[in-house]
């Protein structure tokens, strides 16, 4: 959780994203920054046991600075105005399937799984759809699953018209190859995460997500020399 400090923090930055409105906030930026890195521990405490993959996770691999990156972005604002945490064995960096939970005014979400994989990665997944699809098709399938998520995302952003080079149109899980991304998301209230249990609902909902996680990452450990 976080608590209506921390929320309001994020809405006077997002209204008043400049340097020296930064810096004369800056004990109230560090008393957000505490307030959100315990609520990250908070999720490493009650996922670790339930995933072993997260087990060598620290809060400093699962959060984000908030300085943005605006050297090749047309919006200059120098601050995010919210807040993310990533668990993902492949931690911060590396290119792995992973829960995520965002947190923006109007915009907060729950996310798993495998986001704009690099092309050689996206040559492995596709490997392990095509040959083991039903299992895909299994995860996506099950009921609690699909009622918390449906099913991935698809527009001209995250999916081809027509099957990879090298596919068959008529492969059994041709929709699934056409994908280039690979992640499904559910939102919700940002007011829930001053709620004392929000963690805990939360921890329910993203472990729906590891037999995905598991799928997406098991195909990046093929050795494609085999």
């Amino acid at each position: 959780m976080l608590t209506q400090d921390s929320l309001q923090f994020l809405d006077d930055l997002k209204a008043n994203n400049n340097r020296d409105w930064f810096i004369a906030n800056k004990k109230r930026y560090d008393i957000f920054k505490a307030d959100y890195h315990q609520m990250v521990a908070r999720f490493l405490e009650a996922m670790k046991p339930l995933d072993p993959s997260l087990g060598m996770l620290e809060v400093k691999n699962c959060t984000f600075r908030i300085n943005r990156d605006i050297r090749f972005s047309k919006d200059k604002s120098p601050y995010k105005s919210h807040i993310g945490v990533w668990l993902s064995s492949g931690a911060k960096g590396n290119n792995r399937a992973g829960y995520y939970v965002h947190i923006e005014r109007g915009a907060s979400f729950i996310a798993g799984g495998f986001y704009a994989p690099l092309p050689d990665d996206l040559k492995k997944v596709r490997k392990e759809i095509a040959f083991f699809h039903e299992d895909l098709e299994a995860i996506l399938d099950d009921k609690k699953f699909k009622k918390e998520f449906g099913t991935f995302a698809r527009n001209e952003k995250t999916a081809l018209k027509n099957p990879p080079r090298g596919y068959d149109k008529e492969h059994p899980a041709v929709e699934l190859l056409k994908l280039k991304s690979f992640e499904v998301m559910q939102q919700f209230d940002i007011n829930e995460i001053t709620q004392e249990n929000f963690v805990q609902e939360k921890v329910k909902k993203l472990l729906l997500l590891k037999p995905l996680n598991e799928f997406m990452n098991r195909a990046l450990e093929v050795d494609e020399n085999f």
